[in-house]
């Protein structure tokens, strides 16, 4: 099946996906398309001359056997994960706090021991890791990008690669099989998902536990987040096609949740089969699947609640610069890119986004865009009149904490209706 994607039609630096990621089918219908996007985290330093840059159909297909939901074109990880990746873990309150919590829920499901390998798969920063580490246990990061060397200065081994299965062996060789194997907000990101899984089983301890943390298809579905639509995701899975795939490797889901990172995600624990009880967790998620539906008919409704979610977006942003004020953004995560993108957005409606102290964006242009990022102190310097929440599924949290820390304007919150927030 890995085969029939990798011989689709292809350019070189992308394969067109003709067939199901996970079960081969041919029977694929398009549920959105938000046109050509660039990479989310391509992007160029402020005063940079504007030049060529790539951008990539971005169109939703849903597979009619598996119900696996997936971008429709798979493009090099090279050019969507260079080596520079901007993208830390450790600065994300919600991640930190949901890794510590992983690592709490482990020591009630899963029996591990001191020297117990554990193993995270795109591990970043190791802020995940560091978990394991803290708790006494041997720990492994792959990451293919320079994050990793972040780790490595923390004393979290992390070897600099994509993964594969030359790492998987080299790893397997020098560490021997892993209790536990963590793969979030990375399993839906990899070509030849098979060959993943294998892997994944090669340095599986018979015993040993695999974690994954992927969007979650119903959340995306039922909160309107079109702006989690971008090349490097390339599977959108709901707990029944995670299953599916998971199955087909001899591999069972035992615990399954629903987690807020990301604006939703699903957290699913999976071993051999007939290791661990299965949980009640399990057959709850896939029944509440069951009962939503997440059906062609559903999936179009999406699409027309999407299209009407722009257009509301463009009018609340035309009374606001009718009146000549001021937007500025707040955060650049990939997300924001998908949003300013799709709807249309430049440095003529959004003056600029703020990102934290520290963040290795700060200094570029949002891509596909001449919209600056900058340090958040301008959000207080400069008192625009309006703040757009790029990360509106924190607005609850984001929002009250910038009020506190002295912004004075109003809020924008873009989805899934869009609407004006104020904070007293």
């Amino acid at each position: 099946m890995t085969d029939s994607i990798k011989l689709s039609a292809g350019t070189g630096s992308s394969v067109v996906v003709e067939r199901c990621q996970v079960c081969g089918s041919t029977d694929l219908k398009s549920v959105l398309f938000l046109g050509y996007l660039p990479p989310v985290n391509q992007m160029r330093s402020i005063g940079e001359l504007p030049q060529e840059q790539p951008a990539y159909p971005a169109e939703l297909l849903g597979c009619q056997n598996c119900q696996l939901v997936q971008i429709g074109l798979i493009v090099d990880p090279n050019i969507l994960f260079p080596p520079e990746y901007p993208y830390t873990s450790g600065t994300t309150k919600i991640l930190r706090d949901n890794f510590a919590e992983m690592y709490e829920e482990c020591q009630t499901l899963i029996p591990l021991k001191s020297d117990d390998l554990v193993i995270d798969i795109g591990s970043n920063d190791g802020t995940l890791l560091s978990n394991f580490k803290n708790g006494g246990h041997r720990v492994q990061g792959i990451e293919p990008t320079q994050r990793g060397e972040i780790a490595n200065e923390k004393g979290i081994p992390t070897a600099i690669a994509f993964f594969g299965n030359e790492i998987a062996t080299k790893v397997r060789a020098e560490k021997g099989p892993a209790k536990i194997i963590t793969a979030t907000n990375v399993f839906a990101h990899i070509e030849n998902i098979h060959d993943i899984v294998e892997n994944i089983l090669l340095l599986l301890d018979q015993n040993g536990v695999f974690i994954s943390e992927s969007h979650y298809l119903l959340s995306l579905v039922e909160t309107l987040q079109y702006d989690t639509i971008y090349h490097e995701h390339l599977r959108y899975y709901s707990l029944q096609s995670l299953q599916y795939l998971l199955n087909m490797h001899g591999l069972e889901v035992f615990h399954a949740k629903q987690i807020p990172t990301h604006g939703g995600s699903i957290r699913v624990y999976a071993a051999r089969k007939g290791v661990y009880p299965i949980q009640p967790t399990v057959q709850a998620l896939l029944n509440k699947e069951a009962a939503l539906g997440i059906d062609t008919e559903q999936l179009q409704a999406f699409k027309h609640n999407v299209v009407l979610s722009k257009l509301q977006l463009h009018s609340l942003l035309l009374d606001i610069k009718k009146q000549g004020q001021r937007i500025y953004g707040i955060g650049a995560p990939s997300r924001a890119s998908t949003l300013i993108n799709y709807v249309g957005l430049d440095d003529g409606i959004v003056d600029c986004v703020l990102e934290v102290k520290g963040s290795y964006k700060t200094g570029k242009y949002m891509p596909g865009t001449l919209i600056p990022v900058i340090d958040e102190a301008k959000l207080f310097e400069d008192q625009p009149e309006y703040a757009l929440l790029l990360s509106w599924h924190i607005a609850d949290e984001l929002a009250p904490k910038l009020t506190q820390k002295g912004f004075k304007g109003k809020y924008i919150v873009p989805l899934p209706i869009p609407r004006i927030l104020e904070v007293t």
